[in-house]
C-alpha cells in the first residue's frame, strides 16, 4: 500500500507541475527562467538553495514586462490593525526559533523551528513545501523517506489546504515528539507563517498591487516556483516512487485517471492503494 501511495503522489503532483506550466512560464524567458531553476536545484539541492533560487527568480524577474494589476484588497474583510508588528513576530520568530531551539536542546521546539521555517520559507503553496518538508523531517531522521512519500499521497485524498500534511508528520515523527501532541505543534507551527504575513502585508497591499517593479518580480519568483516543483518532482518523488516498470505503468494510469478521466484526486489515491496492495503484497 505504501508503494501504491507513493505513486499516487508522483502522479499528482506531475499533474500540478504540468497544469502550472502555461500560467507561471508562457513565454520563452519565463520557460528559460524556470528550467534554469530545475537545473540548479538537482545539482544544489536544499532549502536555503530553493529560497536563493526565488530571490534570483524575482531579480531576473525585473527585467520582464509586468503583468495585469491584481484585484485590490480593499474589500477583504480584515481586522484594523497595523502591520509591521505582524512583520516583526514573523521575521522574530524565523531568526529566534532556531536560536532557541539550539540552546534549549528540546526536541519539541526542534520541531517546531522546523515546521515554522517550512512555512514561511516557501513561495507558492501547495506542492512547493514538499521539498522544504522532505528536508526538514526526512534529512534530519524524524520521518523515514517511505512513510514520508506514502503520506504525501494519501494527503491528496484529503479536502483542503496541503499543509495539513504537517499533522501526519508530526505524528508519525520519531523521538519524543510524535503522537497527537506531534502533530498539534507541527500543524499550527507551519500554518502560523500565514496567518502572521497575511495581516502584515495587507495593509499594504493596493500599494504593492500597483507598483510595476513588484509584479514583474512576481512574474520571475512564480516561474522560479515552477522549476522548484519539477524539481521536486523527480527528487524525492519520482525516485522514491518508481523502482521499476511496474511502478512506471501504475503512475503513468494514475496520471491519465486524474488528467484524461478526470477523476477525484481521492479516488485516485484510493486506487494506487489497493494496486500496491495487490501487485506488491510482500
Amino acid at each position: 500500500m505504501l508503494s501504491g501511495l507513493k505513486i499516487a503522489a508522483l502522479a499528482v503532483v506531475a499533474q500540478a507541475v504540468i497544469g502550472m506550466a502555461p500560467a507561471l512560464a508562457p513565454d520563452r524567458p519565463r520557460q528559460a527562467i524556470a528550467l534554469c531553476a530545475a537545473i540548479g536545484l538537482l545539482v544544489f539541492p536544499g532549502a536555503v538553495q530553493q529560497v536563493a533560487v526565488i530571490a534570483a527568480s524575482a531579480a531576473i524577474g525585473l527585467a520582464l514586462p509586468a503583468s495585469a494589476r491584481p484585484p485590490d484588497a480593499n474589500g477583504i474583510a480584515a481586522p484594523k490593525l497595523p502591520g509591521l508588528p505582524f512583520l516583526a513576530a514573523f521575521l522574530m520568530l524565523l531568526i529566534g526559533l532556531p536560536v532557541l531551539a539550539g540552546f534549549a536542546g528540546d526536541p519539541r521546539l526542534d520541531l517546531v523551528d522546523s515546521f515554522y521555517r517550512a512555512g514561511s520559507l516557501v513561495f507558492g503553496g501547495g506542492h512547493v513545501v514538499l521539498p522544504l518538508l522532505d528536508e526538514a523531517v526526512v534529512a534530519t531522521g524524524l520521518v523515514g523517506a517511505d512513510a514520508f512519500l506514502a503520506g504525501y499521497g494519501a494527503a491528496q485524498a484529503v479536502p483542503g489546504p496541503l499543509f495539513s500534511f504537517a499533522a501526519y508528520l508530526g505524528y508519525v515523527a520519531d523521538g519524543r515528539v510524535g503522537g497527537v501532541s506531534g502533530a498539534a505543534l507541527a500543524l499550527c507551527a507551519i500554518y502560523l507563517p500565514s496567518f502572521l504575513l497575511v495581516f502584515g502585508v495587507l495593509p499594504f497591499w493596493s500599494r504593492l498591487s500597483g507598483n510595476r517593479q513588484a509584479r514583474a518580480a512576481l512574474n520571475g519568483a512564480n516561474a522560479g516556483v515552477l522549476g522548484i516543483l519539477a524539481a521536486a518532482l523527480y527528487t524525492p518523488v519520482f525516485t522514491g516512487a518508481v523502482a521499476g516498470p511496474l511502478h512506471a505503468a501504475l503512475a503513468a494510469s494514475a496520471y491519465a485517471a486524474l488528467t484524461l478521466g478526470r477523476l477525484p484526486p481521492w479516488l485516485v489515491v484510493i486506487a494506487c492503494g489497493l494496486a500496491g496492495l495487490v501487485l506488491w503484497p510482500n
